[in-house]
């Protein structure tokens, strides 16, 4: 089962003390959760002024500093609409000088689908993104099942069991529709590690870091991005059959 890391996303320093954002401490922080078991990362460049981007140089520096700490590891960059709004957000990545193994692509957003295929083209790999069950409707109807890499099943639910119950109804809606690629389940804050477990137990991969939650289980702060990806691989070790 595969295991992702999300080393920051749009998280402050104000949530938590240890969130990566400058090259340097995006590489320290990768190759940590590369450590701990991590098989491909996830994160969001920044610029020098500390806001999230899409502009080619950051993205580039970022994208260079974490492979030469992680050699091998494909890199999932953010393409969320939240960093910059369409069309905007598709002339930044048009302009990408180098290109990451992958992208999320969240399926609910404006534009999304024009995107897709720009990347498909370039040859970066699609992670679908489903925040909502409407966005597993939208995909199964895109044209680009069949060109993507993995389908990421996120529900945003901040009650648990609400989002445990959401994933399993988008996941309904792939199945419905014969799809068959690899998905990852994971959430939002502490909700994550019930979406995380249920996925798990349905032989799906997960995510962890600290862009999804910030807390351990029992609601204590995580020290950092490696605590979060360590307890997710103890949790896919204990979900794996024995041999």
């Amino acid at each position: 089962m595969l295991l992702q890391a999300c080393l920051n996303g749009s998280r402050t320093s104000k949530e938590h003390p240890a969130i990566p954002r400058t090259p340097a401490e995006l590489a320290a922080e990768g190759s940590a959760a590369v450590e701990a078991g991590a098989q491909v990362l996830h994160l969001h460049p920044y610029d020098e002024s500390g806001a999230e981007t899409f502009a080619a140089v950051p993205c580039a520096a970022t994208l260079r500093a974490v492979r030469a700490a992680c050699p091998g590891i494909p890199i999932s960059l953010s393409t969320s609409e939240a960093i910059v709004p369409h069309p905007g957000r598709l002339e930044a990545i048009a302009r990408w000088t180098e290109l990451p193994e992958l992208v999320t692509a969240n399926q609910g957003e404006a534009g999304i689908v024009e995107l897709c295929e720009l990347l498909i083209a370039r040859g970066v790999g699609i992670e679908a993104g489903l925040l909502h069950v409407d966005d597993a409707h939208s995909f199964v109807s895109s044209g680009l099942v069949d060109r993507c890499v993995r389908v990421l099943v996120e529900p945003l639910d901040a009650e648990p069991a609400a989002a445990v119950a959401h994933a399993e109804a988008m996941e309904r809606v792939l199945a419905d529709a014969g799809v068959s690629l690899e998905q990852v389940h994971h959430g939002d804050d502490i909700a994550t590690w019930h979406v995380m477990a249920r996925g798990l137990r349905r032989g799906h991969g997960t995510r962890a870091g600290l862009e999804d939650t910030t807390r351990l289980p029992d609601g204590q702060l995580a020290p950092d991005n490696a605590a979060l990806v360590r307890l997710a691989a103890e949790m896919i070790r204990r979900a794996s059959p024995q041999t």
